[in-house]
């Protein structure tokens, strides 16, 4: 009963399996794949499209769909050519065969030619104007370049970027305007880069999960627990899609030679890779799960995370270094923290611009964030972990203008092993500004 397989495999997944196996850089057609496999050209064209989503594959202007190497996750923050025409709008003037190459820096070519290429290394990418010479240096040096303002490269530069395999880019926008768009795109990598991931973290892999199928009986069930020493239990269908779950729970007062599709949960909850860590967590905590099976698209088991996994790698996350700052912690990192003459945790700060709203007043939403998270401080000052906000009530006593000071003064009312009540307020001088009276579920094992 455990591993369960079925050897027999969708056209769709044959189909991926024969992508898979091409070699870098060999091109793919709906038709010849459709000849090749011996199936129609909408499964062909749907089986392309999900490698496309898989990272597999991907369709380069002026070459077609050609097989690439997948990404790895971890190399996120580094973007290649390929990006940087998407980013910048742009269009491949030459050297498309070198798209997927990643660039180690990019510099703006705003200075005399032998001052700058100084700093023009081999793949690098040159951010630079209507410069014909500059463009053919740069090539020759190794590096990729960009042209802005809408320009057109000489026909021999063109032939040089495609000797080379560098890409050589045209964008209307100016040099200024490129280059900080680049910049937020790098900006918001790292910011992805510090999202954990299922697909990050070590989970059971189905190698090494204990399954069942439907018709398997009570008595079944707790053999295999009793020789894994497991209480909750995937179920899954001939094809290995999970359709069901089961626990020890479920079992109470069952006849022995009872099947398990009387008992189990049907279309039970499952993430797949590509969720959150911190999303998987909440699942766990607002519906009480202690086991979720990781699924692929066509919702066929890959394996499970328990809530201790996931514990375990919000442990470790938090240890990692800041790579880049959400919303959230731009709004929170201007505050310092007190205690008052008792030794509770007090917040100040100062009100920046970005933090109003159209009528010059602070945002609603900012001040909610910023009692949420006083709120979690202060909860953490007492009880170490993770939590989970359950509901907040917030009431505005009176507006808060530009450049104030504040101070934000949370209050404990109860702390549990699952939840924490918590009372905030926020002064400006002796003025109540607005309270908020909010619960949190803690996260543990």
């Amino acid at each position: 009963m455990k591993n369960i397989e079925n050897s027999s495999k969708t056209k769709h997944e044959q189909i991926l399996e024969h992508i898979e196996s091409l070699e870098i850089g060999a091109k793919i057609s709906v038709r010849q794949i459709a000849k090749d496999l011996e199936v129609s050209e909408g499964t062909a064209y749907r089986a392309i499209k999900d490698a496309e989503i898989q990272g597999l594959v991907s369709t380069k202007e002026r070459i077609g769909t050609i097989r690439i190497e997948k990404k790895n996750r971890m190399n996120i923050d580094q973007l290649t050519f390929a990006d940087v025409v998407s980013i910048v709008d742009g269009s491949v003037l030459g050297g498309a065969k070198g798209l997927d190459k990643p660039l180690n820096k990019f510099v703006i070519g705003a200075m005399k030619l032998e001052a700058m290429m100084r700093y023009v290394d081999p793949d690098s990418l040159l951010i630079v104007g209507n410069r014909d010479q500059v463009h053919k240096i740069a090539l020759e040096h190794g590096a990729g370049v960009l042209i802005t303002g809408g320009f057109d490269a000489k026909s021999d530069v063109k032939k040089l970027a495609d000797q080379m395999e560098l890409p050589l880019i045209s964008s209307s926008y100016d040099s200024f305007t490129v280059a900080s768009m680049i910049n937020r795109a790098i900006y918001d990598r790292l910011i992805k880069k510090k999202i954990m991931l299922v697909e990050d973290m070590i989970y059971v892999k189905k190698s090494d999960v204990f399954v069942l199928k439907s018709n398997h009986t009570v008595k079944d069930m707790q053999e295999i627990a009793e020789k894994s020493g497991h209480s909750r239990f995937p179920i899954v269908d001939e094809w290995n899609r999970v359709i069901g779950m089961i626990t020890s729970k479920d079992m109470i007062g069952a006849q022995r030679n009872q099947t398990l599709d009387k008992y189990m949960t049907r279309n039970p909850i499952t993430v797949n890779l590509q969720t959150s860590i911190t999303s998987a967590a909440h699942m766990m905590v607002w519906e009480g799960i202690e086991l979720l099976p990781v699924v692929d698209h066509h919702r066929k088991l890959l394996g499970v995370i328990s809530r201790k996994d996931v514990l375990h790698a919000l442990q470790h996350l938090q240890k990692q270094p800041q790579m880049g700052e959400t919303f959230e912690n731009l709004i929170w990192s201007g505050f310092e923290q007190e205690r008052n003459g008792d030794g509770v945790l007090q917040f100040h700060g100062e009100v920046t611009p970005q933090m109003t709203s159209q009528l010059g007043t602070v945002s609603e939403g900012v001040l909610t964030t910023l009692m949420t998270k006083s709120a979690y401080q202060a909860i953490s000052d007492v009880k170490k972990g993770d939590y989970v906000l359950d509901n907040i009530s917030t009431y505005f006593v009176r507006p808060l203008q530009i450049d104030s000071h504040i101070k934000i003064c949370p209050g404990i009312i109860e702390v549990s092993r699952k939840f924490a009540k918590v009372e905030v307020q926020i002064f400006h001088e002796l003025d109540l500004i607005c309270k908020a009276m909010l619960t949190a579920q803690i996260i543990d094992s």
